[in-house]
């Protein structure tokens, strides 16, 4: 497995590198088959320590995990906690999803914006245009997943939307959190 862990805005020392490979590289081969590469950053809020970890799964599937401490130890530590719990969570639904992929998950780029946040106030000036002004574009990868796959990835990703591509129908669906707690699916005709 290939290992980046960085710092943002601080210095990592190599004990704490070795550290991570040892702890993470159990806790990934315990539970996961075959991991490709993991991302490990850790940066400083205010008084805390945040450690914020990506690991990625050869099924194509994506694991995240974030974490705040007053030690920068205790942030991996916490962080790692979290994603061996996730992956334990769903160790069984894992090897099911594994075990019928033979190859590894397609994917399929797409453009990708990031718009401008309007200002929201009394004071607020009224717009001149509808138009959002795009502030950056980049490309992202649509994966071709089942709908049970998507919605593991969304949780194992800790996201609240996940854009995909249907196996079965080869058409983008979505599916997302709900406020009710459920999930819902998108499924365009």
């Amino acid at each position: 497995m290939r290992y980046q862990i960085s710092g943002k805005q601080i210095d990592i020392g190599d004990s704490l590198q070795v550290h991570v490979k040892q702890e993470l590289g159990a806790i990934v081969q315990k539970y996961a088959e075959r991991p490709t590469e993991a991302s490990i950053t850790f940066s400083k809020d205010r008084h805390e320590f945040v450690c914020e970890s990506s690991v990625h799964l050869s099924t194509g599937l994506t694991v995240n995990a974030k974490a705040h401490a007053n030690e920068i130890y205790d942030s991996f530590d916490a962080c790692g906690e979290k994603m061996e719990k996730q992956l334990r969570r769903y160790k069984r639904r894992l090897k099911d999803h594994h075990s019928h992929r033979a190859t590894p998950v397609e994917t399929f780029g797409a453009p990708s914006y990031i718009l401008a946040q309007e200002d929201v106030g009394d004071d607020a000036a009224e717009p001149d245009t509808l138009q959002p002004i795009i502030v950056a574009e980049t490309q992202t990868k649509i994966k071709s997943l089942s709908v049970g796959e998507a919605v593991m990835q969304m949780e194992l990703a800790g996201e609240n939307v996940l854009v995909f591509q249907n196996e079965g129908q080869k058409r983008v669906n979505v599916v997302y959190k709900r406020s009710d707690g459920n999930i819902g699916w998108i499924d365009p005709e």
